[in-house]
């Protein structure tokens, strides 16, 4: 039996004066030397065209009415579904583009939960201008969460690169109230999604997972804090019962060398900035943000609008050509 092609991937401009639809031009201009699926974008045409131009790019931006006609015109145009006639100001966020980027996203979720598509990359938002609109929940991980019907709690943001992938257990908020929010159930729920979605998503049987401490040398036996003793090694020890190779906790400060890397598939981090920073610093230009524990597959660049080098030529394409690269090969693994 021959497997039926996938269908294309659907991205989202994010707003549409940040640096979202120049990295989705420069990205299908790179689709063969990256080695892309297909892909199309929601959002609008015009902005698109603006953006290549721009750039002085001679890239073509094709409106289509669906998916079908979008893998038809790809080898040769950038296709759009021309959902919005906004107006492309780089660098200049207005109420409109913050309109856009939401209609849009809801959009593309709806697509992909549909089976027109086959995985969704997201392009950045505005946090604070979307809230002005009535945007719900703090992010887009959140939105595209309950458009499937998923707990927030339950949709669990890895950021992947080359050799490095990183799950922060807590996310978008003060570093004084990491403590309070950090229990066995957080970290063993999220861990075991992570542990989960590896294996699916990412073809590793038995994914190895290293858990940082929260305090500084892993709490020194609890002379620096007491979190390592009385939750993080019995969340630990919980997981390891249920078949999970969870290990530590570890100090953080000892994790991210070449050879600690080697170690395991995953570190989990207790807190956003002990997960990104050395993400960061090792793949600036090339990281991805993943949703797990979502029926569908979702990627996001693993970086902002960028408002004040939108337009200028200065923003890097990584990024987003990972996410979509890494979108398209978790799509294969589960249709295979």
């Amino acid at each position: 039996m021959i497997a039926r092609p996938l269908p294309p991937l659907v991205a989202t401009m994010g707003d549409p004066a940040g640096v979202g639809p120049e990295l989705l031009v420069r990205a299908w201009e790179n689709r063969h030397a990256a080695n892309l699926p297909p892909f199309f974008v929601v959002g609008s045409a015009s902005v698109l065209r603006d953006a290549a131009r721009q750039l002085d790019s001679d890239a073509p931006i094709v409106a289509v009415d669906n998916a079908d006609e979008a893998v038809e015109h790809f080898a040769t145009a950038l296709p759009v579904l021309d959902l919005a006639s906004g107006s492309y100001a780089p660098g200049c966020p207005t109420r409109e583009g913050a309109i856009i980027a939401r209609d849009t996203l809801a959009h593309a979720c709806d697509l992909v939960l549909a089976g027109t598509a086959s995985g969704l990359v997201t392009g950045p938002i505005a946090k604070a201008a979307m809230q002005e609109i009535g945007f719900a929940g703090p992010g887009q991980t959140e939105f595209v969460a309950q458009a499937c019907g998923v707990a927030p709690a339950d949709a669990v943001m890895m950021l992947a690169g080359p050799s490095l992938r990183v799950l922060p257990l807590t996310v978008h908020v003060a570093l004084e109230q990491v403590p309070q929010m950090l229990d066995r159930q957080l970290i063993e729920r999220r861990i075991t999604i992570a542990a989960a979605a590896l294996s699916r998503d990412f073809g590793i049987d038995r994914p190895r997972i290293a858990v940082a401490g929260l305090n500084p040398h892993a709490g020194e036996q609890g002379q620096l804090g007491q979190q390592e003793v009385t939750t993080i090694a019995p969340a630990i020890a919980t997981l390891r019962a249920a078949g999970i190779d969870a290990t530590g906790p570890f100090a953080a400060d000892t994790m991210f060398h070449a050879a600690g890397r080697a170690r395991y598939d995953l570190a989990a981090c207790m807190y956003h900035d002990q997960a990104l920073i050395p993400l960061k610093a090792l793949h600036f230009d090339e990281g991805v943000n993943v949703t797990l524990g979502l029926p569908i597959v979702r990627t996001s660049p693993d970086h902002g609008t960028a408002f004040s080098i939108a337009g200028l030529r200065k923003a890097s394409a990584g990024p987003t050509l990972a996410a979509l690269k890494m979108a398209g090969e978790i799509a294969r693994r589960r249709t295979a």
